[in-house]
């Protein structure tokens, strides 16, 4: 007799509210064998996996040494094994998938060991954070565009990073995800390209979660502004001259 066909799903757990799950994505994880969970998944939307399915631990935490690649492997091998195994496999990612998630390679490594695999979307956290803190990414007869970049951007080849300041200068938001470790390169950065120091930089950390906070500020007070507050991890960064919330001008 044949061993029953396994499957794949990646799915999007949001920036941490359960109530921010789509349904799709909860009824994954309610008939799930086994979920493989990112470390910045919440206990809230852990804790409706059923007691019956295996729950691992896969994910990194800022500063914690490993290394990635080994870990991504490591990650593609499990969900390959389990299923082979025939199991119902649920990777569950914070925010989306694909949106820094390293999704299209989990996905990859699925079609190339002729693993079904589906991708379920979640809310990434620079749009929760926009919608939460009604800071205005995108407006109409404002703002038409938005940028999205990780922290690495700071490691960007000078052209590249030229579009960035580019988009900037014409008004486009820049949404700046794993950032604070390289804050204050990019910052400096920013500003020596010329952009004001008074532009209007939030940043969100935990949003959705009950201790969710904003600190606004701008390229010239941000940094400081992190060090005295310390913001609890993770942190999503919105930057540009409309990246203000509408409630500062009521």
């Amino acid at each position: 007799m044949d061993k029953p066909k396994g499957r794949v799903t990646l799915a999007g757990a949001g920036p941490g509210d359960p109530e921010l799950l789509t349904i799709k994505a909860r009824k994954r994880l309610q008939f799930a064998d086994v979920v493989l969970h990112d470390s910045l998944i919440s206990p809230e939307i852990l804790a409706l996996v059923p007691e019956t399915a295996r729950k691992v631990p896969v994910g990194k935490r800022y500063g914690d040494g490993q290394d990635q690649t080994a870990r991504q492997e490591n990650i593609n091998s499990l969900m390959v094994r389990y299923a082979r195994e025939g199991l119902d496999c649920v990777r569950l990612k914070a925010g989306d998938p694909f949106v820094f998630g390293r999704g299209v390679e989990e996905v990859r490594a699925m079609l190339e060991n002729d693993i079904d695999v589906e991708v379920i979307p979640g809310i990434s956290a620079g749009i929760a954070a926009a919608n939460i803190f009604h800071i205005p990414i995108t407006e109409r007869n404002t703002t038409s565009s938005v940028l999205f970049c990780t922290g690495h951007t700071a490691s960007y080849s000078l052209e590249q990073f030229d579009a960035v300041i580019t988009f900037l200068k014409q008004g486009t938001p820049l949404v700046l995800y794993m950032g604070l470790k390289n804050l204050g390169i990019i910052v400096e950065r920013l500003l020596a390209s010329g952009l004001p120091p008074d532009l209007p930089v939030c940043a969100a950390s935990r949003v959705s979660m009950p201790d969710q906070r904003l600190i606004r500020g701008t390229l010239d007070t941000i940094c400081k502004l992190m060090q005295i507050k310390e913001p609890a991890l993770p942190v999503v960064f919105l930057i540009g001259e409309h990246t203000v919330s509408i409630d500062e001008n009521r």
